[in-house]
């Protein structure tokens, strides 16, 4: 989670940055990199947009089609930002201190810190006609309290756009008419908070697209360029990270072992699968400089492959195997997330999870090896 951030960031800083092999230039791979993020994050601007219309006419026309016309789009939304967690860890734009990635995807989420919840009617911020609905007022009371009063980003339109999640099935069943006037309370500022809540996610999602954009002196991306072997150790801190303390044990471990719907990621839709590919997807993309946009094409380029091959051949691929391996195993966890958490250590939903979190956990190794092999050493790695 984005709390582990500031940890990684102080103990990155204090191993120092021993010099890159000598024949190597990290500048191409730089280069190519900062123009995949960008790209990346412009798809995922481009669907958070595409998901604020249909919220949009969801709102102006609540009915059970614009609902699921809004949650779909929500889906396709996330397929894209899922990708994006790997230029996390490092202090970037997205999670410096003042980075928006406790707005956009923090988790879990205590759903009555919003709205109301089974057992608890008129709880939330929703449901407080004192509280003004506006994006200074809901920014502000992000996280206030705690860090599971999450008041903004994905998990929370995901939580008004399906309600909570009672089925063993299915993900959550919230009706359309908790957003018609005189068909619940407080309907009015169910459909203002939503509203709300999609624009800040398109302001947080503009200033990362801002932060990578190329052709500017000032912003990140022409400092990361220009950042050599600091920039080279900070794409296999984010890579290492997700896959191991992020992936592997926060959204990962920590359910399999309290086999709690409440831990799963993304525990309204039941997109939680997706969420574990997309991330696997992420690190594959920056391993190999290659990243899929939403119109179809491939981008490729000098990647952080490249150069490992260059100076140990073997190890560049047993990590690329490695990392391909992680992808096929999350992809075979099935649907719902939260019946393949729950049984006994043997049942065959725990084991395909637990396949995965051991695969990704060889896999940051394999990528601390990747990076010594380009003189890249003692790289400390966020720790579930």
């Amino acid at each position: 989670m984005h709390k582990l951030l500031l940890v990684l960031s102080i103990a990155a800083a204090l191993n120092g940055s021993p010099a890159l092999a000598a024949d190597l230039n990290p500048r191409p791979v730089l280069e190519h990199h900062a123009a995949l993020v960008y790209a990346n994050y412009s798809d995922t601007l481009s669907s958070a947009l595409a998901l604020r219309g249909a919220i949009d006419a969801f709102l102006a026309t609540p009915s059970e089609a614009t609902q699921q016309a809004a949650q779909q789009a929500w889906r396709m939304a996330r397929e894209f930002y899922g990708q994006t967690e790997a230029f996390r860890f490092y202090g970037g734009p997205i999670d410096d201190e003042h980075g928006p990635e406790g707005r956009l995807n923090a988790w879990p989420m205590d759903e009555s810190y919003v709205d109301s919840v089974e057992g608890a009617d008129g709880v939330g911020l929703i449901n407080d006609r004192a509280f003004a609905i506006t994006k200074a007022s809901v920014t502000d009371h992000n996280e206030r309290g705690g860090e599971e009063n999450i008041a903004t980003g994905y998990h929370a339109i995901e939580f008004l756009l399906w309600g909570q999640d009672k089925s063993e099935t299915g993900p959550g069943k919230r009706s359309y008419t908790d957003f018609v006037d005189g068909k619940a309370p407080n309907a009015d500022r169910r459909r203002q908070y939503l509203k709300v809540v999609a624009d800040l996610l398109i302001d947080d999602l503009e200033f990362l697209v801002k932060a990578w954009r190329p052709g500017s002196k000032v912003n990140y991306r022409s400092r990361f360029v220009e950042g050599g072997q600091d920039s080279l150790r900070n794409l296999f801190v984010a890579m290492g990270s997700l896959a191991r303390g992020e992936l592997a044990g926060e959204r990962l471990e920590v359910a399999l072992n309290s086999q709690d719907q409440e831990d799963e990621h993304s525990c309204f839709s039941d997109n939680t699968h997706r969420d574990a590919v997309l991330n696997a997807t992420g690190i594959e993309n920056v391993w190999l400089g290659r990243y899929k946009r939403a119109d179809g094409s491939i981008m490729t380029g000098p990647s952080p492959r490249d150069l490992v091959a260059a100076r140990n051949a073997g190890i560049a691929e047993r990590t690329s195997a490695q990392i391909a391996a992680s992808v096929a195993a999350a992809s075979a966890i099935q649907v719902p997330f939260d019946r393949e958490i729950v049984g006994a250590k043997d049942a065959p939903g725990r084991q395909r999870i637990q396949k995965t979190v051991n695969s990704l956990v060889q896999q940051s190794k394999d990528l601390v090896a990747a990076a010594n092999a380009v003189g890249i050493t003692k790289l400390t790695l966020v720790q579930p």
